[in-house]
């Protein structure tokens, strides 16, 4: 089996950065106006191949044009492992089910996406474990009419996992420190980020929807150094899917886990009570908060404050929407 072709990631002042074909000092192609081309091919997005729509001999035809692709290398990942093609062919269809039958997701706020260009999504984190992260990859995915790849940043313990980081590194996901999250930004990517970390997502269900620190404002500096907007993202309903009443310690050190939830189901109930609960869940995207003014990142009070605006901003959207759904499993 060859080697996928590396491409290297480029700077583009006017969005985002681009493949232009075997040689990278080539001059970039126009933006068409069609709607049909809204997405450009680029070092993180390449253009994919047509998919067929004529009946199961058509997909035949795809899925062995695919696997010839994969065996001979002649597809393009990008500097941080980035697989588009393997992305939308492999890992999002199980995904796109779990998110429109069994949480029934839905989606606001998504004029509030960029059309191109750089921006940084901050979202709330909880569930125990992050399927809200990649329900909201999916949600962008879905619903940005150039249907862009968000490119999320992970924990050290996701990449440390065998196969898991193998897995995020292909889905377009890197570590979230500000180094990536810079030169992600610069290349015109659309970049999430849910800063409350495992406190947010491990916190116990009685402390459901509260919103834990923000960390140390990281986030915030990134996108001050690169002038993009930030997009507040707000996420009702997962905290119900593994309801966390209780922490077996002892377990989680074992494991090196920063946790080992009990839920009601789990481990009660074994493999089955790993399966989350069908809850119906919002995903709001707010107003882009312009970070343009904003002329010095390493200023930790302007850092301080931009950050907790962000954060009281999702906060004050997360009641609101709780204040307007019913049940949280109907609907």
């Amino acid at each position: 089996m060859q080697q996928a072709r590396v491409i290297p990631l480029q700077r583009n002042r006017n969005g985002p950065a681009r493949v232009d074909g075997p040689d990278p000092a080539a001059a970039p192609q126009e933006v068409s106006a069609e709607p049909a081309e809204l997405t450009e091919p680029t070092p993180l997005r390449p253009r994919a191949e047509p998919v067929r729509s004529d009946g199961p001999l058509g997909r035949l035809a795809d899925a062995v044009a695919f696997l010839r692709r994969r065996l001979s290398g002649d597809y393009p990942i990008d500097e941080f492992g980035f697989d588009p093609e393997l992305t939308d062919a492999v890992l999002l269809p199980p995904l796109r089910l779990l998110y429109r039958s069994w949480f029934r997701v839905e989606v606001t706020g998504a004029e509030h996406l960029p059309a191109d260009g750089g921006a940084l999504l901050v979202c709330n984190h909880s569930g125990t474990l992050p399927l809200d992260a990649v329900m909201t990859a999916v949600a962008v995915r879905e619903h940005h009419p150039a249907g862009r790849h968000l490119r999320m940043l992970g924990a050290d313990l996701v990449f440390q996992t065998p196969l898991l980081g193998a897995l995020a590194r292909k889905s377009g996901q890197t570590l979230a420190c500000n180094p990536d999250a810079e030169r992600l930004l610069r290349a015109g990517e659309l970049v999430g980020v849910w800063p409350e970390g495992f406190k947010g997502i491990g916190k116990p269900f009685r402390d459901r929807y509260k919103l834990q620190r923000f960390g140390r404002g990281g986030f915030v500096s990134a996108a001050i150094r690169t002038g993009v907007p930030i997009v507040p993202c707000s996420i009702v309903g997962a905290e119900e899917i593994y309801p966390k009443i209780g922490d077996l310690r002892p377990l989680a050190r074992l494991f090196g886990l920063p946790y080992f939830p009990v839920t009601p189901f789990f481990p009660l109930l074994g493999p089955l009570g790993a399966i989350p609960l069908p809850s119906k869940w919002h995903i709001e995207f707010g107003e882009p908060i312009d970070t343009g003014s904003y002329p010095d990142a390493d200023d930790p009070m302007l850092v301080f404050n931009l950050t907790d605006q962000v954060r009281e901003t999702i906060q004050q959207s997360l009641y609101r929407l709780l204040a307007e759904r019913g049940n949280p499993f109907l609907g």
